[in-house]
């Protein structure tokens, strides 16, 4: 079960092979998912970024970016608030 925030380091994504450029890309999806990422999160919303978080290339399904997107516009005003 993913229950924190882990850090992956560039180093670390590029022993699957991936492309530098591939490398960027993943570490800003998680960088985005987690900026929006908190425990008082609903179930749904926790289990969806997740989700994404787990997903193994180097970018979002057109779905999959919308409904980050959607996460990001919903929670973005609490992420401004807390900082």
């Amino acid at each position: 079960m993913w229950d924190g925030e882990y850090a992956v380091g560039l180093q670390h994504l590029k022993s699957y092979e991936y492309l530098p450029v591939e490398c960027e890309q993943m570490q800003l999806i998680s960088d985005r998912i987690s900026r929006v990422y908190s425990d008082s999160l609903e179930e749904t919303v926790k289990s969806l970024l997740q989700s994404l978080g787990k997903v193994n290339r180097p970018y979002l399904t057109a779905v999959e970016e919308k409904l980050l997107s959607v996460v990001e516009l919903e929670y973005g005003n609490e992420i401004t608030q807390i900082y």
